[in-house]
């Protein structure tokens, strides 16, 4: 049961923590502006523009996330040695995050996402980028860099954060848990459907419903809740992972840990909040699941702090990271009795 004082000391011992995020990253690329009218050309609304944005997406995100909550976050990927790719490094240098860990890649195109945002609503995303698996030059490179700073760091837990873009393929993915493992480090997943049984031996899996649908190739009934745990059940038991949490949108989420010799589950529902947009929540719920399991919180904790993230994120337009203070105080409010 949380109380003010162990939030306090929760929140506060974030900033004692180093976390290593390897995955596909991103620079998230917005125009806003204003709608008034429609095209003659073509029946779709006119932007008129009147700012133009550069955003860390993807992995880096998470990065970002880690970085407001109060961690050090250390990010391992590999963009494109072209023009965007100088904009993600320049903007990792912008926030303060280590570009030690990015390798930049004639072989590949710097992942962008364009998103074009009238009177606050997004209207239109235009994807820029490769999704094929890393060459074999690239993937020696990736799995250097990262031996290299987990054998040299104290690094307390690592995310593999996947969005299909060719950066956690198998052999990446088998190297990071098994080097996590030697030295005792947890590891938690945000998947994606290409390598979503590729994680055996991870210590928290974090799939949404659709993820888990797609993975196991099971269709789950609306509101069937019986189904998700026989679901999860059964992808903990094909990866071997302690903890699996499923998101459910607006039904919050459900969780799976053991307790004990046993395995139990929890559901939690969303809170209600004003929902503007949801870009980005999954990077926060990760992040925020992360930090406490580092730090050996209680899955019902976990998973509470987790979903109470996600939603406060999802009140702001466009992708950006938890809000510390905000979220201290909405913990408070909400979780203390």
């Amino acid at each position: 049961m949380l109380t003010s004082e162990s939030v306090s000391r929760l929140f506060n011992d974030f900033n004692r923590l180093r976390v290593m995020v390897v995955g596909d990253v991103m620079v998230d690329s917005y125009l806003f502006g204003h709608v008034d009218r429609i095209s003659p050309e073509a029946p779709v609304p006119v932007v008129a523009v009147s700012k133009r944005s550069d955003r860390l997406g993807g992995a880096a995100n998470v990065a970002l996330n880690l970085k407001a909550l109060g961690a050090e976050a250390i990010l391992c990927s590999v963009v494109g040695d072209d023009y965007k790719g100088l904009t993600f490094n320049e903007l990792l240098i912008e926030y303060k995050l280590p570009v030690h860990g990015i390798i930049k890649s004639k072989e590949r195109t710097t992942t962008t996402k364009f998103r074009v945002i009238g009177n606050n609503v997004q209207m239109l995303r235009v994807d820029e980028e490769d999704t094929h698996d890393l060459s074999l030059t690239e993937t020696k490179e990736l799995l250097f860099t990262i031996r290299k700073i987990v054998d040299h760091d104290q690094i307390d837990a690592i995310i593999l954060q996947d969005y299909n873009k060719g950066v956690l393929t198998p052999e990446i993915i088998e190297t990071v848990i098994s080097l996590a493992k030697a030295k005792n480090i947890p590891v938690s997943v945000d998947p994606k459907k290409k390598n979503f049984l590729a994680y055996k031996n991870a210590t928290f899996f974090k799939p949404n419903l659709k993820e888990l649908q797609e993975g196991l190739h099971v269709s789950i009934k609306a509101g069937g809740l019986s189904t998700i745990v026989e679901a999860i059940s059964e992808l903990q038991s094909l990866l071997q992972v302690d903890y699996v949490m499923t998101t459910l949108s607006e039904r919050g989420l459900l969780i799976r840990y053991p307790d004990g010799d046993q395995l139990k589950e929890l559901h939690l529902p969303a809170h209600l909040r004003s929902i503007a947009d949801v870009s980005g929540a999954g990077d926060t719920v990760i992040s925020v699941a992360t930090l406490c399991l580092a730090l050996q919180q209680e899955a019902e904790n976990i998973a509470a702090l987790a979903n109470l993230a996600g939603g406060i994120v999802c009140e702001e337009v466009g992708v950006v990271p938890i809000d510390k203070n905000k979220f201290h105080d909405e913990v408070l409010r909400l979780m203390v009795r």
